[in-house]
């Protein structure tokens, strides 16, 4: 351990000699893989080296996160990594081919966003105080879409319900784009989930914004209440971030850490993102990162062993 510290300065002086591998867990096309492109080349450009994305998806990131893991632990293998492969992941599926907590050293933040729950257009609730109110009333009847079992958007139906006691219908699709069309058609009451993917049906009157579900209201929009301004502490925040393997020197990890701080902080970038429908960028330490993942696991666990989460 001693001769490795050593010689870290000497790897972190020459860091990066050559290209380094972003791996997005999941298949081309989703908002991992749009988000990591938009960091992948100006991130480059900062190192000197082209970040080259590479998509493993399967398994539910776990195969991506996985070959993360058995790389060597010297800075040119990067985990995108999502609220799943090391967070939700390890708590859903009785066994991984990792270990989330001893296998990946945190870098930093990349996004840092919120769900918005929404309804189809047709149903009488205009406020949270009003979707409760009916699925009080209506106990089974009224439906929630997810992205699939154990997403996200899962998880944040699950929590809602709890928090409010209400007992609702689950819907798992493949994917948050076939989720969000059958709410705004009609064939399900609403949906917990990413904001740019609910946009276009917003904007052609078939899906009607309810919350959203970070702590305070978004900048981008003001206008549309907390879900925690009617349920008082309820929060789901929604994390993008890199990691690397375990072992890699510190050097390295804090060359990697001042080059996203700087990419994310760039106005340029932001912009784009925020046209995109992208969660914001935000940057952080890689102790702040180290506290996210476990804070989030600590939470998630609770709602998933409660409600009897389990995938195979």
């Amino acid at each position: 351990m001693a001769a490795a510290w050593r010689i870290s300065p000497v790897q972190a002086q020459s860091y990066p000699a050559r290209s380094i591998r972003m791996i997005v867990p999941f298949v081309p096309g989703g908002g991992a893989d749009a988000t990591a492109r938009f960091v992948a080349a100006p991130l480059g450009v900062e190192l000197g080296q082209s970040v080259v994305i590479e998509n493993r998806g399967g398994a539910g990131g776990a195969i991506g996160t996985a070959a993360v893991a058995q790389a060597p632990a010297d800075g040119y293998t990067l985990l995108y990594g999502t609220p799943g492969p090391l967070i939700t992941n390890p708590i859903l599926m009785p066994s991984l081919p990792y270990d989330a907590a001893a296998d990946f050293a945190p870098v930093s933040l990349l996004t840092q966003g919120a769900y918005l729950m929404a309804v189809n257009k047709d149903v009488p609730a205009r406020t949270v105080a009003e979707v409760v109110a009916l699925a009080r009333s209506r106990p089974g009847q009224l439906s929630y879409a997810s992205s699939g079992i154990g997403a996200g958007s899962h998880l944040a139906g699950e929590l809602l319900c709890m928090e409010a006691g209400l007992r609702m219908t689950h819907v798992p699709y493949r994917g948050t784009g076939l989720a969000v069309q059958d709410v705004a058609s009609g064939r399900v009451t609403m949906s917990i989930d990413t904001y740019g993917a609910m946009i276009p049906l917003i904007q052609a009157g078939n899906l009607r914004p309810i919350a959203v579900t970070s702590a305070t209201r978004m900048p981008d929009l003001p206008e549309i209440p907390t879900i925690a301004e009617t349920l008082p502490g309820f929060e789901v925040t929604v994390v993008n971030y890199i990691c690397v393997r375990s072992g890699t020197p510190r050097p390295i990890i804090d060359r990697l850490n001042t080059a996203l701080v700087k990419v994310l902080a760039d106005a340029g970038l932001k912009e784009a993102m925020r046209l995109a429908g992208s969660s914001p960028p935000v940057s952080s330490t890689p102790e702040e990162l180290g506290e996210i993942l476990r804070s989030e696991s600590a939470k998630w666990r609770r709602v998933i062993d409660k409600a009897g989460i389990r995938l195979e």
